[in-house]
């Protein structure tokens, strides 16, 4: 009875209160707020891998299919060598499998040349479509400029083939933003959308640049043409040598204010400028030991080729191969310059000049000569190569919003990463627009301000070039 008391009166009090004020239920989750761009590029992973494989397959199909063999038993069991062609036939034109799959060798480029002029899509250029198509979404989660209307209609345009509209886009986001916004914009994607390209136009020689940036690597070809970039070295064919110089007034002015500091290091390879100028600095360090850093330009943008290897025609050959001009006339430089064998020696890159930091590190010759310690790049398409001596220490050092370091095929929405004893330091700053957020002063003024830890890190890990400077020797780099 008390217990029915006290419920009654409970009811009474709730009856007398005033209502609860209704809120509105909180919102389901929708896909795109469950779907993080770490899981759309694990997606993009599974289809590349299953499209390479899905092409790999026809590849094997199609010489299994056109195989001399095949026709040495036909000779002998031609009803066994009539059905094993056919089998192998029906398998790389099913539409509900494969699709017209037909590639590699003769037989099964002539096919796939057909194929693609008759724009027939086989199974692992769908799956290489989406597996694009879910790098771009993941990009632009981490990226909102790409989610905007005109940039967003550029990429679907893209993933859909149609290029004029993708053209229209293009042209009405530059009417929009200017030239250097609307790169900057495209440039987390703009390897994919290369690759979209290539793989969806009607010609087939320029494919191998889609599929090798769909497995991460770096292109052998153009996007737009095909052509090979072996063609680039006979444009780059200069043996390389350096010549010492005295420096100017103003790289002197600079020089005075040096130290062992990443971001001074930039500021020294700023005052260099892009005209086949580099540096190699002596030390003698606190632990009584003489070692050396060498300070590497970038391009210079005037010209595609110039009488330095610092030009357009050398960033390419720099990007593909280790053996150039640039890395030729650094070893000259080294031997003109005395440096003893064994000695220790830190090589700092921008753009072009890290490329050729890591040639030189994958050069026999330089580290059985020298003492490679450490490679520190700035800006620069490196993560394709690596150095022959796993115990270099590299640091790459990264603005996300710099066009040129995802030239080498890893962009932000590519899957690779780096070797676990690399140090990449990346970040997103003010300087958005290329070619101002490419430029070492961009990098040299970020990374000096207290907004980063990155300069305290890196600057930990050399501190065995501490010491004195007592010598900063300039030399001038030709091609010949």
């Amino acid at each position: 009875m008390a217990v029915q008391t006290v419920h009654k009166r409970d009811m009474a009090k709730a009856a007398q209160a005033p209502p609860e004020p209704e809120t509105e239920p909180e919102p389901a989750p929708t896909a795109a707020d469950r779907t993080d761009a770490d899981l759309l590029i694990a997606a993009s992973v599974l289809l590349a891998d299953a499209a390479l494989a899905a092409r790999w397959t026809g590849a094997e199909l199609t010489a299994a299919g056109s195989s001399w063999r095949v026709g040495l038993q036909a000779l002998r069991r031609p009803g066994w060598a009539f059905g094993a062609a056919l089998s192998a036939a029906r398998a790389v034109t099913n539409p509900a499998g494969l699709g017209f799959a037909a590639n590699g060798g003769i037989v099964g480029e002539a096919f796939r040349s057909l194929g693609a002029v008759a724009r027939r899509r086989p199974a692992a250029v769908a799956m290489a479509v989406d597996a694009f198509a879910l790098r771009i979404e993941a990009a632009a989660r981490e990226h909102p400029n790409l989610a905007q209307p005109l940039a967003k209609r550029l990429t679907d345009a893209v993933i859909a083939g149609r290029r004029l509209e993708a053209l229209r886009a293009a042209r009405e986001l530059g009417d929009l933003l200017g030239l250097t916004r609307t790169l900057t914009t495209l440039t987390p994607v703009i390897m994919e959308l290369l690759a979209l390209s290539s793989l969806l136009d009607e010609n087939p020689t320029n494919d191998d640049f889609s599929w090798v940036t769909l497995a991460g690597g770096v292109p052998g070809t153009d996007p737009l043409i095909g052509l090979p970039a072996a063609l680039i070295r006979h444009l780059n064919p200069g043996p390389g040598r350096a010549e010492r110089v005295e420096p100017d007034a103003m790289l002197a002015r600079v020089l005075t204010r040096s130290d062992n500091d990443i971001v001074r290091y930039i500021d020294d390879i700023s005052a260099l400028g892009n005209h086949g100028l580099a540096l190699l600095r002596r030390v003698d360090c606190a632990d009584g030991a003489r070692r050396h850093v060498l300070m590497l330009p970038g391009t210079s943008f005037g010209r595609l080729s110039n009488s330095t290897p610092q030009d357009l025609v050398g960033a390419f050959d720099g990007m593909l191969r280790t053996d150039t001009t640039y890395t030729r006339a650094v070893k000259d430089l080294l031997v003109r310059a005395g440096v003893p064998v064994g000695s220790e020696l830190m090589i700092v890159g921008h753009s072009l000049g890290g490329i050729t930091a890591m040639n030189l590190a994958c050069d026999l010759d330089v580290v059985s000569t020298y003492r490679l310690t450490h490679v520190i790049t700035v800006g620069s398409p490196i993560d394709n190569k690596r150095p022959i001596d796993p115990a270099v220490q590299v640091v790459s050092l990264v603005n996300k919003h710099d066009v040129i370091p995802g030239l080498d095929g890893r962009g932000p929405a590519s899957a690779g990463g780096v070797p676990d004893n690399w140090l990449e330091l990346a970040w997103l700053d003010e300087t958005y627009d290329y070619p101002l957020s490419h430029a070492p002063q961009a990098y040299a003024s970020t990374l000096g301000s207290d907004d980063l830890p990155h300069r305290a890190r890196v600057n930990a890990l050399i501190t065995a070039y501490e010491g004195e400077i007592v010598g900063n020797q300039p030399y001038q780099l030709l091609d010949k």
